[in-house]
């Protein structure tokens, strides 16, 4: 086991597009108002979305899921893409691109001027979109040819792409181990950053279902809920609901985030991956030793005890089965360093947006970032009385159920982040409050405000989103901001300016 404390890893930047949110700020805002974005579907929907109307009879047809509005949207002219080669590719693909140039706009850097590699890791879920879109229409597929189907389809291409488009020369890896794709991505990309191979890094996962508008049938001892909610924790827990989503965060090496003045979500100060192997009851089934060892390794690589965490974003698929052996496995990690009880809070954001497969991993990473930046848990949804297999009173752990605040205490927050794999590999990351920010010489009283696009269209909407921001928050640095808006955004040919003295007077003026 590897004991020697790294380096840590500053998260800079972040996107996504999750189940009843458009952006990060939405899904952080529905997080924290308990806001349940998995919903039933109607028999109108499913029938427009090709279900048998037989199947709607069925009484273990379970008519939920989690949809992804506008999934079916891409700016495919922004990318230089033909309508013809947009409407091959996978929708996972259109949305994993989009999402890394906007993770990149959050964290304020423009690859076109960054000064060094960066990488690209991370994967998306199975192709739907082809076998369900395009498959049917075999005149279009005949007519483009097997390659360039191949090019559009496979999940080989996701990380690469993005590569390509915004010629970045760092690492492209695509990772493809089910559920825990996204958080062994994370931990593959620190790896690099440490390693030097890249200077950024972006680390990014999609799922998304084609057609999204349908149920499924339940299946007992299936892995999926039956009546289309997920209660990760509980008595009552089943399992969970097909969710769609992308998510994506930027990372740098803690010192050169500081350096060059980043804003820091958070950091991450360890991770580690393994496999279960053949110690477990079937291939599908989770080890409590496997997860532990990986949940360990992450501990000592982070350099801090057990007891200083204070909160696990949870695997937590709300599985009779999943949940006592993930809550043992934790249990058994902690008992390393830590006899405490019930000092640690624990929550699964599948509860809110169901299971993102490839996604997962950085829904819960970006959800206990936030949590760290702004001091808040989030509640865990449809908690009520534990679940019979799980001792929490002689668990360092309870269920956060409801909104609490997280003060800092006599050490600076601390979270751990599990991501799981069908199959049997394991992730997990150490998280920690961001280093408070070096101070900066006092601003000019006014500031040079600019915005750019491609079209007028686009032109109009980003001045509108940015005047919705200095509105919402007030507090905003307007140096800092101009600072951002002037060296860390691709300037383009549509552009306006504005010179103001406050956020007030720049909400106004855009």
């Amino acid at each position: 086991m590897t004991t020697e404390r790294r380096e840590a890893i500053a998260i800079i930047g972040m996107a996504g597009r999750f189940p009843g949110a458009g952006d990060v700020e939405t899904f952080w805002r529905n997080l924290c108002a308990g806001v349940e974005s998995i919903r039933p579907f109607t028999a109108e929907e499913m029938r427009a979305s090709g279900v048998d109307p037989g199947l709607l009879a069925d009484p273990s047809y379970v008519n939920a899921g989690a949809p992804l509005e506008g999934a079916e949207c891409f700016d495919a002219a922004f990318f230089g893409y033909h309508p013809r080669e947009a409407e091959l590719l996978d929708p996972q693909h259109r949305l994993f691109l989009e999402c890394a140039w906007s993770a990149l706009e959050d964290a304020g850097h423009d690859p076109a001027t960054f000064d060094g590699a960066i990488g690209v890791f991370g994967g998306v879920g199975r192709n739907l979109y082809l076998r369900n879109n395009l498959l049917p229409r075999r005149g279009l597929l005949d007519a483009v040819g097997p390659y360039p189907e191949a090019l559009a389809s496979e999940k080989d291409y996701a990380a690469t792409r993005v590569s390509f488009k915004l010629d970045l020369r760092g690492p492209s890896v695509n990772v493809n181990t089910a559920c825990s794709t996204s958080g062994v991505a994370a931990h593959i990309a620190c790896q690099s950053l440490l390693g030097g191979e890249c200077d950024m890094a972006l680390v990014g996962g999609a799922r998304i279902r084609v057609p999204m508008r349908v149920g499924y049938r339940y299946e007992e001892g299936g892995i999926l809920s039956p009546d289309g909610h997920c209660r990760a924790f509980d008595a009552d827990a089943q399992g969970t609901v097909v969710g769609n989503g992308v998510a994506f965060v930027v990372l740098r090496r803690l010192s050169d985030a500081l350096r060059d003045g980043d804003r820091i979500v958070a950091v991450i100060l360890g991770s580690a991956i393994n496999n279960d192997g053949a110690s477990k009851a079937g291939f599908t089934t989770p080890s409590v030793r496997g997860q532990a060892a990986a949940i360990a390794e992450a501990l000592a690589v982070a350099g801090v005890a057990a007891d200083t965490i204070g909160y696990i974003e949870a695997h937590g698929t709300g599985t009779a089965v999943g949940d006592p052996i993930e809550v043992a496995a934790l249990t058994k990690a902690f008992r390393r360093s830590t006899d405490r009880n019930g000092f640690c809070a624990i929550g699964s954001v599948k509860t809110n947006i169901g299971h993102l497969d490839a996604a997962a991993g950085l829904a819960g990473l970006i959800k206990a970032a936030l949590a760290i930046e702004r001091g808040v848990l989030p509640p865990s949804l449809h908690y009520r009385r534990p679940n019979p297999q799980i001792d929490f009173e002689r668990s360092p752990f309870f269920v956060n159920a409801g909104l609490r605040e997280w003060p800092r205490g006599s050490g600076p927050r601390r979270a751990g982040v599990s991501s799981f794999g069908l199959g049997g590999t394991n992730s997990h990351l150490v998280l920690e409050q961001a280093p408070p920010p070096v101070e900066t010489s006092p601003a000019r009283p006014h500031q040079l405000i600019v915005v750019s696009a491609r079209t007028p269209e686009s032109l109009d909407g980003i001045t509108a989103a940015l005047a919705a921001h200095f509105r919402s928050h007030p507090e905003t640095d307007l140096a800092d901001a101009a600072y951002t808006l002037q060296v860390g955004r691709r300037p383009f040919e549509h552009r306006r300016f504005t010179v103001c003295g406050s956020t007030e007077e720049a909400a106004a003026a855009l």
